[in-house]
């Protein structure tokens, strides 16, 4: 079966899920490649994609879930029968049902799975005081992402038709080795934290307003529009989806996002994950 055209669709604010995905299309065919970015809000309108395209799909996973904006932005995408390739990120904790869900999600818009990879990313509340899967996806990882994509364009050459290009069952898909003490000691201490009442902060913020050079940059990152450029200092909290680009863009370090959370998670998942493909 010969491919027109491939298309690599990505939601990846902190661009982790923007690596996974470029590598895995460099793996297939990289000569035919049209790029969407959903940071970006679309156009207005359905984006059909015909039965002899592929789509490659890289989105985040938030709290064990497909980010919600992703999918909302997603809901444009309209495929005939087209063959996906579908890729969650997540920050080496646990990405849960993430990818049953995205799954779900596309074929019910017409497209047909035919590979599913999970990969780790670094967690959007790492920082150099609580480190979390600091500099994933590593060169290890994009390379198997790579391979990935290899092994996917060989099965789409040995289908002599669309028909014969069968699909995958993501919930196949092998889980990813997690110890069993370190996952019981993040879920009691997070119990606790909640059982005292722990305020966890609904956006980041400036910590250090002479710092901010007011450069408009966290604005121009911020793929929900919870900052505004003008007035970088305030964060719109029910915009705000905690990604924490504007973080991690900062060249001033004058924003932070200092949660409960971080800790635990550098604490309890300091053993690194490795990612997991079905095709």
């Amino acid at each position: 079966m010969k491919i027109n055209k491939i298309h690599l669709i990505y939601f990846s604010p902190t661009h982790t899920s923007k690596q996974v995905g470029e590598a895995i299309v460099h793996g297939v065919d990289d000569n035919s490649l049209e790029t969407i970015d959903l940071n970006n809000e679309p156009e207005e309108g359905s984006l059909v994609f015909p039965g002899d395209e592929l789509v490659c799909i890289a989105v985040p996973v938030y709290a064990g879930h497909v980010a919600a904006l992703a999918l909302k932005r997603l809901e444009s995408l309209q495929g005939t029968d087209t063959p996906a390739v579908l890729v969650v990120t997540y920050g080496n904790r646990a990405y849960e049902k993430a990818l049953l869900e995205l799954n779900a999600f596309v074929e019910m818009r017409g497209f047909k799975v035919i590979a599913g990879g999970t990969f780790i990313g670094e967690h959007s509340y790492s920082s150099v005081k609580n480190p979390i899967a600091v500099g994933r996806p590593n060169a290890d990882d994009l390379l198997y992402a790579t391979e990935f994509g290899q092994k996917i364009k060989a099965k789409i050459l040995a289908a002599e038709t669309s028909e014969n290009l069968y699909g995958v069952d993501v919930r196949n898909i092998q889980r990813p080795k997690q110890p069993f003490f370190p996952l019981f000691r993040f879920l009691h201490k997070l119990m606790k934290l909640r059982k005292n009442g722990t305020v966890f902060p609904a956006a980041p913020w400036v910590v250090d307003v002479e710092a901010c050079v007011h450069c408009g940059f966290c604005a121009n990152v911020c793929p929900s529009g919870a900052i505004v450029r003008g007035n970088e200092l305030e964060t719109d909290l029910e915009k705000c989806i905690r990604c924490c680009a504007c973080v991690k863009s900062c060249k001033s370090h004058a924003r932070i996002y200092d949660t409960p959370l971080a800790p635990l998670l550098s604490q309890c998942f300091v053993k690194q994950k490795k990612p997991q493909v079905i095709i």
